[in-house]
């Protein structure tokens, strides 16, 4: 037994649709990875690699849980996005074998402090401040991939207060979820119970105390939550 000298923080967990929960070891994600946003957003669609970031494991949101508005921002920003939960790990994975590393998919919303994020891009400094804030991370039950499959289209969309924000489709995204999983893999030993948020479609906006936000993506489910002062 490990004799701990403090009390050993709690399991972040996301739950799975049909009963369970889904550990998390970690959150990666994917930067402008769909073309009609890394525009929005001043990028090069054709010319940019895969490149990630990360989020603390315990910036999990579940449940339609309220999201406080973080601290240090005038500006937080939705992004919607596919979330690949990883149930076989591996480095150097190839594009063919990926599929077979995955548990499953959910929906989920990268929360972002893009006043912050715009300040770290003009300065040349991390990301970190921006994206992996506490309850930066939302997040949907995970549909097992062994009941759905594993979609390569499908309607994605986010709303704020009924108002569609973020509206695309699966098959939008720039690099695939073989792809992405193949080149991460290159970069760090993917592991049992890793989340993949695989990036926004156009359309990223503010949000503030008060608004409700409800995402969705066809045939693998909601995240819901609510900004609170």
């Amino acid at each position: 037994m490990i004799d701990f000298v403090i009390p050993p923080p709690p399991q972040a967990v996301v739950p799975v649709t049909g009963g369970g929960m889904f550990p998390v070891r970690r959150i990666f994600c994917v930067g402008r990875n769909y073309a009609a946003h890394s525009r929005e957003m001043g990028g090069d669609p054709e010319r940019e690699a895969p490149f990630f970031f990360t989020k603390p494991a315990d910036a999990v949101v579940i449940g339609a849980a309220d999201c406080p508005y973080p601290p240090a921002t005038r500006d937080l920003h939705h992004e919607m996005e596919l979330v690949v939960a990883i149930g076989q790990g591996g480095a150097d994975i190839t594009v063919a074998d990926a599929r077979a590393r995955v548990f499953g998919y959910a929906a989920g919303i990268d929360l972002t402090r893009r006043d912050l994020q715009a300040e770290a891009k003009k300065t040349g400094r991390p990301w970190d401040m921006a994206k992996g804030f506490d309850a930066s991370a939302p997040i949907g039950a995970i549909a097992p991939a062994a009941a759905i499959g594993h979609p390569a289209h499908g309607r994605i969309a986010l709303s704020v207060n009924g108002a569609a924000r973020q509206v695309s489709d699966l098959d939008q995204m720039i690099w695939n979820v073989p792809e992405i999983i193949a080149a991460l893999s290159r970069l760090v030993r993917l592991a049992p119970g890793d989340l993949i948020f695989t990036g926004t479609p156009e359309g990223v906006a503010a949000v503030k105390p008060g608004d409700a936000l409800a995402g969705e993506i066809e045939g693998i489910g909601t995240v819901l939550t609510r900004i609170v002062a």
